[in-house]
């Protein structure tokens, strides 16, 4: 598969994953609060490097913009041979279980993904849809080669 698929796959299931949190957080109360572990993360860094730390909404909108990078470079794996719908469970499924057991493991807290049994099925199933998506491109980008 050529690069630019792999991009766009990669791409396509980073966002997926940040649209589906950006909406859920809105409306379900117990909703996994990925958001809050990128912003954590980020201040996290800024302290590391004895940088000032950046504010809520800089923070936020680093957060974001390194959650689609950094997804988008994992998921652009779904497409990198045959087999992309297996690739992309298994991605998916390593990604969601990672978000739901490493935070607290990271100095992140358990709020954001562990809250409940219902916030930790939907921390899962963010990045399971991520990789499902990504496969989902990865296949439209094969039919063309």
């Amino acid at each position: 598969m050529r690069p630019l698929a792999q991009a766009a796959a990669g791409l396509a299931g980073a966002t997926a994953v940040t649209l589906i949190n950006e909406t859920a957080r809105r409306y379900i109360a117990d909703a996994p609060r990925m958001d809050q572990l990128g912003e954590r993360g980020v201040k996290m860094i800024a302290r590391g490097l004895h940088a000032p730390e950046p504010a809520d909404q800089t923070a936020h909108e680093i957060a974001l913009a390194g959650d689609l990078a950094l997804n988008g470079a994992y998921y652009a794996l779904v497409g990198t041979g045959r087999k992309a719908w297996l690739r992309g469970a298994i991605l998916g499924t390593l990604a969601g279980v990672g978000a739901v057991i490493l935070p607290p493991y990271l100095g992140l807290g358990r709020d954001a993904s562990q809250r409940t049994n219902r916030t930790k099925l939907m921390t899962f199933g963010y990045y399971f849809t991520g990789g499902i998506v990504a496969a989902a491109v990865a296949q439209l980008f094969r039919r063309d080669e």
